[in-house]
């Protein structure tokens, strides 16, 4: 590469291009699924984390505890989530995802991803190796950072 700034244009520019197609895949499946993006992100708050409090998925989501709270009641109503006691704390409530929930993840991730097929389609094998190549690089360079939200969410086993 010329400029030392090159690598973060493009890397920038593959954020750009991944984020939008994702995350129009994304709305079309919460429109046709008739779940709201909120509901999606706190299934998938929750998933990543196994289980947590009001309070982790409030300050996960960036709004109130009472707004978590009236959110997750919806996901109770639809079978999505479960709430049980807190054994270490009696009044709080421990949030897990039901099957159910876990199906609607699994659901919403195959949507995000379903473009990945489409641009397999149009690279050689060699260029797949390429890019393959590159990416686990990233991958193991990017979990040696010290960013807690990605060590914490994905495991810190190199890939090979």
């Amino acid at each position: 590469m010329n400029r030392p700034d090159e690598f973060v244009q493009v890397l920038n520019q593959w954020i750009e291009v991944f984020m939008h197609r994702s995350m129009q895949n994304l709305h079309k499946y919460s429109k046709e699924s008739g779940f709201s993006m909120s509901q999606i992100f706190a299934l998938t708050f929750v998933s990543h984390r196994g289980t947590c409090g009001v309070t982790d998925l409030a300050e996960g989501m960036g709004v109130s505890n009472a707004a978590a709270s009236q959110l997750l009641d919806k996901l109770v109503q639809q079978q999505l989530i479960g709430r049980t006691e807190d054994p270490s704390d009696r009044r709080g409530k421990q949030i897990t995802l039901t099957a159910k929930g876990t199906q609607v993840i699994q659901e919403s991730l195959s949507a995000r991803h379903s473009w990945f097929s489409e641009l397999e389609g149009q690279l050689s094998e060699q260029e797949k190796q390429q890019v393959n190549s590159v990416l686990i690089t990233l991958i193991n360079k990017g979990r040696q950072l010290d960013i807690p939200q990605v060590t914490a969410a994905a495991p810190n086993n190199p890939i090979r």
